[in-house]
């Protein structure tokens, strides 16, 4: 069964439409990169998963629950948008971590807010912040950043701020991490050490999308790949048949332009 499944999803900027009838699923422990060029729609899909856009039609379900359907005013409610995020991670391009807090802090913010929120929380306050410090600092020991944990974002390589990034969205536990091009901000030295950490994720069968420009990357780690072009999904299916025996003109075209 399948962990997301998006349907005719459609999202329009004032007469630009962004979105065009974009549907496809995800299985529980697979990964799946899309791509295609600057302006194709990858960023506003992602964005619409996470409910940071609203699609103007279209359902979206994970776990086979309606998260988002147009059709359903109930599903729109800001008040419920928070909590259908946390079925999301989200690691952004520009890592947007706190500067005034350390790394570990970073790490630990969203899952105290979500605490504090908890019946027994302040009866319970000193063992549950205990319990997030310490899955915090096993994340980071993940990310191989334990020696980083009491840094600043300032003190640290954009490689490492990222590698936070994907801590702090792992953190949450959710059900699908998603990453919008996760090197773009990154120096071509830098860029090793993020991908290095993703494809362990891959390996450990973590659900993800990822939105990506690194063709060689999302060849070796996808099970699954959607080429978009002017908002709409061109092609898709394994990485074998999207990139060695693409069956559309326009997909063709893209990757003879890029360096795989």
């Amino acid at each position: 069964m399948a962990i997301l499944e998006a349907e005719h999803i459609c999202k329009s900027f004032s007469r630009t439409e962004a979105l065009k009838d974009i549907s496809f699923s995800l299985e529980k422990g697979q990964a799946l990169s899309i791509i295609g060029s600057s302006g194709s729609g990858k960023t506003t899909l992602l964005r619409c998963l996470n409910f940071l856009e609203t699609p103007d039609k279209g359902v979206i379900r994970v776990n086979n629950e309606v998260l988002f359907d147009a059709e359903d005013p109930s599903t729109r409610q800001e008040s419920a948008i928070r909590k259908k995020r946390l079925h999301f991670g989200l690691v952004f391009q520009s890592f947007n971590l706190f500067p005034q807090y350390t790394a570990l802090k970073n790490v630990m913010l969203a899952r105290e807010l979500l605490a504090s929120e908890q019946a027994d929380y302040k009866a319970r306050k000193k063992e549950i912040q205990e319990e997030i410090r310490a899955e915090a600092e096993s994340l980071l020991m993940k990310m191989g950043l334990s020696n980083r944990k009491d840094n600043y974002p300032h003190q640290l390589s954009g490689g490492q701020c990222q590698r936070v990034a994907i801590a702090r969205a792992l953190a949450l536990k959710p059900d699908i991490l998603c990453f919008d091009e996760p090197t773009s901000a990154l120096d071509p030295e830098l860029t090793g050490e993020v991908l290095k950490v993703i494809r362990e994720l891959a390996d450990d069968n973590t659900t993800m999308v990822i939105v990506t420009h690194e063709m060689a990357f999302a060849r070796d780690v996808a099970d699954h790949v959607i080429f978009m072009d002017d908002g709409s999904i061109v092609e898709q299916g394994d990485p074998i048949q999207v990139f060695e025996h693409p069956a559309e003109e326009r997909t063709r075209r893209f990757l003879s332009k890029v360096t795989i």
